[in-house]
């Protein structure tokens, strides 16, 4: 993809989650080889699949975006040309032995548009919005694959101090990381 396309950010409200914002969104992943944790130790391992979300999925995805933003979170856009090609929110619901922690819930660049420096830019107005909450770490629960990883090593997340079991149940494969704000 072309580095110098012309991208806008724009911080979402609850009159832009309408049911089909994602329908064109790609949320495709061909993911061959991912991180996990055995015991205290990170490795990695061969494991082949790949991510796509259908309509239905992405319609619950705007679904919670909005009732992020009806909470008082955050949820930025990234758009290229009126579509929406990346999108990020953060949840204002502190957690962790002091309070320290919000939550990334979402964090996607449409497939063809990955390596253009979209996620960096989503993942730095994630982290100001998260900071303006009052807290001092964002919390990430993150996709294994080698690449999704790559990523969040970039922008300084390290593996996090106190693991969410609540979020960690939900995608129990994904690896619990965080950002010191």
């Amino acid at each position: 993809m072309n580095q110098n396309i012309r991208i806008t950010y724009k911080a979402l409200q609850i009159d832009d989650m309408l049911p089909n914002l994602l329908k064109d969104f790609n949320r495709y992943q061909e993911t061959n080889k991912v991180w996990y944790k055995a015991g205290v130790q990170y490795l990695t391992k061969q494991d082949s699949f790949r991510d796509e979300w259908n309509l239905e999925k992405k319609r619950e995805v705007v679904q919670n975006l909005k009732q992020c933003i009806q909470r008082g979170g955050y949820v930025v856009g990234a758009f290229h040309n009126q579509k929406i090609i990346g999108f990020a929110n953060v949840d204002v619901e502190r957690f962790g032995s002091n309070a320290q922690y919000v939550e990334l819930p979402y964090i996607h660049v449409s497939n063809e548009f990955r390596g253009c420096g979209i996620g960096k830019v989503l993942f730095k107005k994630s982290c100001e919005a998260a900071k303006r909450s009052g807290a001092t770490k964002l919390y990430i629960a993150a996709h294994p694959a080698v690449e999704t990883q790559w990523f969040y090593n970039s922008v300084g997340c390290t593996y996090a101090e106190e693991v969410n079991e609540a979020i960690l149940r939900k995608e129990p494969l994904d690896l619990q990381l965080e950002c010191r704000l």
